[in-house]
């Protein structure tokens, strides 16, 4: 999907319907002339509406939406008829995105399943009608509650991309590559830095009929975290991966420093994406001999999982999947109840 198509994030005013007025109205009937009150309620205001939507995986569909208004609760009238309801406004959005507040950074709700519907923005609740208000000394009220008023609020729909895991490394590490070799997906691939220019997601299969979800994140550089490059804009997509793919080619000049250098970015980001699962894969492995191979390997950053692997010769492929696998797995197993003994 080319860049113009991709939208992950758009700010929208947004407001929900008013209560509608209870009514005041008196029952006067041929032989009832002194029938007492009989207003109905007024209807509630229309709310606005998140729903999940999983056919969608970008916010395109609303680039031009500026404005989603709810429609207003109608007032009671007599015989104790309540207003009707005002209609809801319902925002289709893909999975993984959150409503915030552009000034504060408030998050008001996610949307993490399929189907799900949250409510953004209360409608007004309508006002009583003077039935309520009516007792043994007080039996002709000529006054109702008017409707509440509805909700204003700008919010900002931001999208951060549902994947298992996430592939992270400085532009042509062969991130594109491997995604189309172990998956249907079809990123653009070239070799100049920056050809990602937004996230992809590809289904990679397993065995058995088992299947994860990886998701290609456009290219990080020293300095992403402040702005630099295009990193800033799509590290929030790492936020939602299971599992973090660090990849560095075999040709890097210190393949421990660089990926100190993505691990660094990522610190500075939020420091909570250090405690997901991470894998470090040497890519373009073809060019390397069994004497390089054993050299590269010593290099290595300690404390992580590392394998050398080749997208274009499918060497260390299957590996690189049973890794992957197993971590998904492990992120995904609950902790043991605490023993009583």
């Amino acid at each position: 999907m080319s860049s113009a198509n991709f939208i992950d994030q758009i700010r929208i005013e947004c407001r929900s319907g008013k209560g509608g007025a209870g009514s005041r109205h008196m029952r006067r009937e041929k032989y009832i002339p002194k029938g007492g009150p009989d207003g109905g309620d007024g209807g509630r205001g229309g709310h606005i509406i998140l729903r999940a939507n999983p056919q969608l995986w970008t916010l395109l569909h609303l680039r031009y939406t500026k404005h989603v208004i709810a429609k207003d609760g109608e007032s009671g009238s007599g015989n104790q008829s309540s207003g009707r309801m005002g209609e809801d406004r319902i925002i289709e959005v893909p999975l993984g995105t959150v409503a915030k507040d552009p000034d504060t950074g408030e998050i008001f709700c996610e949307i993490t399943e399929p189907g799900q519907e949250l409510i953004l923005l209360e409608g007004g609740r309508g006002g009583l009608g003077n039935q309520h208000f009516h007792s043994s000394t007080f039996q002709t009220p000529r006054f109702a509650q008017p409707g509440e008023p509805g909700l204003e609020k700008w919010i900002v729909l931001e999208l951060k991309i549902l994947a298992d895991v996430g592939l992270v490394g400085f532009p042509n590490a062969g991130k594109s590559t491997l995604l189309s070799v172990v998956s249907a997906a079809k990123p653009k691939i070239a070799d100049y830095p920056f050809t990602t220019l937004v996230p992809n997601l590809g289904i990679v299969p397993y065995r058995d009929g088992k299947s994860f979800v990886m998701a290609d994140i456009p290219g990080i550089i020293e300095g992403a975290h402040e702005g630099k490059g295009i990193g800033l804009r799509f590290l929030r997509h790492i936020e939602r991966n299971s599992v973090l793919l660090f990849m560095v080619p075999a040709d890097s000049p210190d393949i421990k420093a660089e990926y100190h250098v993505l691990l660094n970015e990522l610190r500075q980001y939020s420091p909570e994406l250090l405690d997901k699962e991470r894998i470090l894969a040497v890519t373009k492995c073809d060019m390397l001999d069994d004497e390089l191979a054993a050299a590269v390997r010593k290099e290595l950053p300690k404390g992580i999982d590392h394998v050398l692997i080749s997208s274009v010769a499918n060497q260390g492929l299957d590996r690189l999947k049973d890794m992957i696998w197993t971590k998904i797995h492990t992120t995904l197993e609950p902790e043991p109840p605490p023993s009583r003994f």
